[in-house]
């Protein structure tokens, strides 16, 4: 009987023994589908990359995109492409069914509030003048802080005029938020109101309209 000790095998060692450009074009498949399916946020292509070690090429990636995409047509769930990247999510004709399940809250929005998100969205980047300037009225401070803490704008820079005052814009979590990809995808105007109202499941964003006062002319 021989006294030489047992080698123990691990199971992945034929799997580390080869490089991830080695693996079958299913298995890389199965990996980004398991990403996708288990993450909290959209996954972009820079990131999937990661699960390979940047081995796997973009390219290859987005082929398995698009095989998943296809793979899910005919199921409750769609892999949707949205500006911060791609994740599963229920589609529209199912959402009446899992409504029973978790009824969602019906977010309430001042008009003030929906007011300066479009005119950020749609005339952007603007400064807090050029808002209160289409507005008629002054904006209240706390809105685009809490715009800003929401993730749906930011500061993107300066307006190169005395004062150098901050130029606002909407950033990609907006987007994401609202199942689009990118700013042209956006509906008409006066439509944006009753999307955000309607599709966006986050919590009321609340301000004193009666703190609002009409912009006196010779200040501005």
């Amino acid at each position: 009987m021989s006294n030489q000790p047992v080698m123990q095998t691990d199971s992945t060692d034929e799997n580390s023994a080869l490089t991830f450009n080695d693996w079958e074009p299913e298995k890389i498949k199965r990996v980004v589908e398991a990403a996708l399916l288990t993450a909290q946020e959209p996954l972009s292509v820079s990131l999937l990359k990661r699960l390979f070690e940047n081995q796997i090429g973009a390219k290859q990636i987005t082929q398995c995109l698009n095989e998943i995409n296809e793979e899910w047509l005919n199921k409750g769930v769609e892999l949707k492409q949205v500006a911060d990247g791609w994740r599963f999510q229920a589609k529209v004709e199912m959402q009446s069914f899992l409504n029973r399940l978790n009824p969602p809250r019906v977010p309430r929005y001042s008009r003030a509030v929906l007011e300066t998100l479009a005119i950020i969205t749609y005339h952007q980047p603007v400064t807090r003048g050029d808002i209160e300037e289409i507005r008629g009225i002054s904006v209240s401070s706390s809105i685009l802080k809490a715009l800003i803490a929401r993730g749906w704008i930011d500061q993107v820079g300066h307006r190169n005029v005395p004062g150098r005052p901050a130029l606002f814009a909407t950033t990609h979590q907006y987007l994401s938020d609202l199942g689009l990809c990118s700013l042209d995808e956006l509906p008409p105007l006066e439509e944006l109101g009753t999307l955000v109202e309607h599709d966006v499941d986050i919590s009321p964003i609340h301000d004193d309209e009666s703190s609002t006062e009409p912009i006196n002319e010779k200040t501005k």
